[in-house]
C-alpha cells in the first residue's frame, strides 16, 4: 500500500480533472454522431446525472479508503468540483433541453414529481460545498466549521439516490447497487460519530 501511496503523490491533480471530463466528451460526441437513442435528451439528462452520482459517491469514499490505507485525500476536491459540475449540468439539461426554459413548467414540475424536488435538495446543499472548497476558504472559516458544512455531503447523496429511485420505474441492479455503496459509505463515516455515544450509553 505505501509503494501504491508513493505512486498515487506523483500523479497531479490535473490528471483526476482531465479523467473526470472525458465521459462528457464522450457523451458529447455520441450526441453529435446520433448514437443516444430515440430520445436523446432525456439519454444526456440521464447520463449528466449518474455521472454526478458516481462522482458523489467517489468523494465520500476517500476517508474510508484512507483507513485502510490507501490515501487519495489529494484528489478529494477534484472528485468533489467534478461532482457539482456534473449535477450543475444535469440540472441544466432538465430545464434547457427537456423544459425548454419554460418556467411555469417547471415551476409545476417542481410541485407534481417528488423526485424533481429531491433533486433540487441535492443541488442546494452541494453548492456551499463548491464555493467553500478552496483553501482560503478553509481558511476564513475554519477548518473545524468548514468540516461540518461538509457533511451537507450526505445530504446530498441520500437526496441523490432517493432521486433516482423514484425517477425509474423498475429497480434494477444498477440502481440497488448505488443504494448499497452509499448506505456502506454513510455507515462507514457516521460510524465513528456514533461509537462514543453507544460506549458511554453502555
Amino acid at each position: 500500500m505505501d509503494r501504491l501511496n508513493s505512486a498515487l503523490r506523483r500523479v497531479p491533480t490535473w490528471v483526476v480533472y482531465l479523467a473526470g471530463v472525458l465521459p462528457f466528451l464522450w457523451l458529447a460526441w455520441n450526441t453529435v454522431q446520433g448514437n443516444l437513442g430515440p430520445d436523446p435528451v432525456k439519454a444526456v439528462e440521464h447520463r449528466l446525472g449518474e455521472l454526478g452520482l458516481q462522482l458523489l459517491l467517489a468523494s465520500l469514499a476517500v476517508t474510508p479508503l484512507r483507513r485502510v490505507g490507501l490515501n487519495l485525500l489529494r484528489y478529494r476536491r477534484a472528485l468533489g468540483l467534478l461532482t457539482f459540475g456534473y449535477v450543475a449540468l444535469h440540472l441544466t439539461a432538465w430545464v434547457w433541453l427537456d423544459m425548454g426554459l419554460r418556467w411555469s413548467e417547471v415551476t409545476a414540475d417542481l410541485w407534481k414529481r417528488p423526485y424533481i424536488i429531491l433533486g433540487m435538495v441535492g443541488f442546494v446543499v452541494l453548492l456551499p460545498l463548491a464555493a467553500t472548497s478552496s483553501n482560503a476558504a478553509i481558511r476564513r472559516i475554519g477548518p473545524v466549521a468548514w468540516r461540518r458544512l461538509h457533511r451537507l455531503a450526505y445530504v446530498a447523496v441520500i437526496a441523490g439516490v432517493a432521486h433516482l429511485l423514484l425517477l425509474v420505474k423498475v429497480w434494477t441492479l444498477s440502481e440497488l447497487t448505488y443504494v448499497a455503496i452509499a448506505i456502506l459509505l454513510l455507515g462507514v463515516r457516521l460510524w465513528p460519530a456514533t461509537r462514543p455515544q453507544s460506549r458511554a450509553a453502555a
